[in-house]
């Protein structure tokens, strides 16, 4: 049955029709809310107040996801049940970030070992190569590390990495870079900066088949290559380690087995920088600080699994995507951090979200009758409000926020002059990410004011948005954050009735690709295409390019 029809759904839909011409002011005015709608856990707070709720949305959400058997779905995942219909097994991202010596076994497999001997293994590579102990093929030490991969083998160690290093990176940590695009733009950037003797190239990738991240390899060992006196074989031992669930494929490729670290197919690509795909993040940060990392995840685990739902930060921030998506008609999320190092969280949340919900498909095979996954987007907020702030005041579309920011930063910089200098900076950010939440959701009741302004002058508000908040900017924080962002990810995907951990819709466009990098390699073949491809690939091959 679909969800449509349940008795839930059905209610919320009355519901809504009633709540559509309410302003967000009005239900200020009604009263205090914060306590009503913010929650805290796993060192996060979700303030809620702003969104386009009253007490009865809230208590008919929360029947939506008793409907859905959410809590028996939580339940589903932890424990190692097979989540991923389509591809019949697992999804245990969560098992990574379980501490060392609590027994978990799924179908046989002593998934705890396994994990803790990976990450055994991970240890000893980050320890030899930020102590200088990793050599390449001249004898010089290793001083340059470049992750080569491309999604969720990118996007995720980028992210963390690029969040955390001012303030907790290894002191003796080598410089790490990352190259992903398949045009080789990054890498003609970089290698010139480089020296190849001092190089060491990780090759991260799932199926250690994806074309992006292979045309990279392949780029970075010709330029060994060309600056090296070895042989290949001699340079893919001492410059290269692979990270991947194929060891076969590794070691064809000619990666050292003693260079090889391994994680499994139970986990998603955008799920694995908590895996062995995390390597540039320990690298960078030390191994201590990525076990911060996972256990900050782990803690947002624990919270998920063990509270009520109606205290359940991941289940509360997935109804109210529900809410705005499929009962508001808002179609699109934007997220906006007040913290420079989250540079890159919107990007990373773009692939964990679209990815895992943009499917039309529900779980038995037929055509969901009900919008699922939002268009997500976003930037760091202070740049954001000199760019597209402008439509989220007075453009002709509602847009649902996400705020994310830290009370406190800078506590970490030596000099007190430039520390409290740097600690105004950020109450000037908390202040416009207050204040923009605040006009989002008011309009020209902001400010106080007995004269009518202009229309062009005129706030609408009444545009949703959340507030998460948190302490400081950690390696515990970030991992409950992210963490939070996956479980929501999942309860949406629950309550649509869809497979939040497949990935379909990006093979046809590989296998295309593929085949169409055939005809441009032989110059055959356009003819069988259609007219607009056939133009496109006949004018690169008539430029001899």
């Amino acid at each position: 049955m679909s969800i449509r029809q349940t008795g839930a759904w059905q209610a919320l839909t009355q519901h809504s029709e009633q709540m559509r011409d309410v302003h967000l002011r009005e239900l200020f005015e009604r009263g205090a809310r914060f306590d009503a709608f913010s929650r805290s856990g796993a060192g996060l707070t979700l303030d809620f107040s702003k969104q386009r709720i009253e007490q009865e949305t809230l208590d008919q959400l929360l029947a939506l996801a008793r409907e859905a058997k959410v809590g028996d779905a939580i339940e589903r995942l932890l424990t190692g049940k097979r989540v991923n219909r389509t591809e019949d097994r697992p999804a245990l991202h969560t098992a990574l970030r379980r501490p060392k010596g609590e027994e978990f076994r799924v179908e046989e497999q002593d998934v705890d070992a396994d994990v803790h001997e990976v990450f055994d293994r991970m240890e000893t590579i980050v320890g030899k190569l930020n102590a200088g102990q990793w050599r390449g093929a001249s004898g010089t030490a290793i001083r340059s590390v470049v992750n080569l991969g491309v999604g969720g083998s990118d996007l995720g160690p980028l992210m963390v990495a690029t969040a955390l290093e001012d303030e907790f990176i290894d002191p003796h940590a080598r410089e790490v870079h990352f190259a992903s695009t398949i045009d080789g733009t990054q890498l003609a950037e970089l290698l010139p900066k480089l020296d190849a003797a001092e190089t060491l190239f990780i090759y991260s990738s799932k199926s250690f088949g994806t074309i992006d991240t292979s045309a990279n390899a392949d780029t970075a060992l010709a330029w060994l290559g060309e600056h090296l006196d070895a042989d290949m074989d001699e340079i893919k031992r001492h410059h290269f380690i692979g990270v991947s669930t194929k060891p076969d494929k590794m070691t064809e490729w000619g990666i050292d087995p003693d260079n090889q670290l391994l994680f499994w197919d139970w986990v998603g690509g955008r799920y694995s920088f908590w895996s062995a795909i995390g390597l540039p993040i320990a690298i960078r940060l030390g191994m201590d600080n990525f076990r911060r990392l996972l256990a900050g995840g782990h803690a947002m685990d624990r919270h998920f699994a063990e509270t009520p739902l109606e205290e359940n930060l991941p289940v509360l921030f997935a109804l109210l995507g529900i809410w705005n998506t499929n009962f508001l008609d808002i179609e699109t999320l934007a997220v906006l951090p007040y913290d420079g190092r989250l540079k890159h969280l919107p990007g990373y949340l773009q692939q964990l979200e679209m990815e895992s919900n943009g499917k039309s498909s529900s779980n038995d095979g037929q055509r969901v009758d009900v919008d699922t996954c939002p268009i997500l987007w976003g930037e760091i907020g202070p740049n954001g409000q000199h760019a597209f702030y402008q439509l989220l005041h007075q453009g002709t579309r509602t847009v649902a926020c996400d705020f994310i920011a830290p009370i406190r930063r800078f506590e970490y910089v030596d000099s007190a002059a430039v520390r409290d200098s740097l600690a105004r900076q950020h109450r000037l950010a908390l202040a416009n990410c207050f204040a923009q939440s605040r006009v989002l959701m008011l309009g020209d009741a902001a400010i106080d004011s007995s004269e009518t302004p202009p229309p062009h002058k005129r706030y609408a508000g009444n545009q949703p948005s959340s507030t998460i908040l948190f302490d400081s900017l950690t390696p515990e924080t970030l991992g409950a954050l992210v963490a939070l962002y996956e479980h929501k990810v999942f309860v949406q995907g629950t309550i649509w009735d869809i497979d939040s951990f497949d990935q379909w819709g990006v093979e046809l466009g590989k296998k295309i690709a593929n085949e169409t990098a055939g005809i441009l390699e032989s110059g055959q073949g356009s003819e069988q295409l259609d007219d607009s491809s056939r133009h496109l690939i006949d004018a690169v091959l008539r430029s001899g390019s």
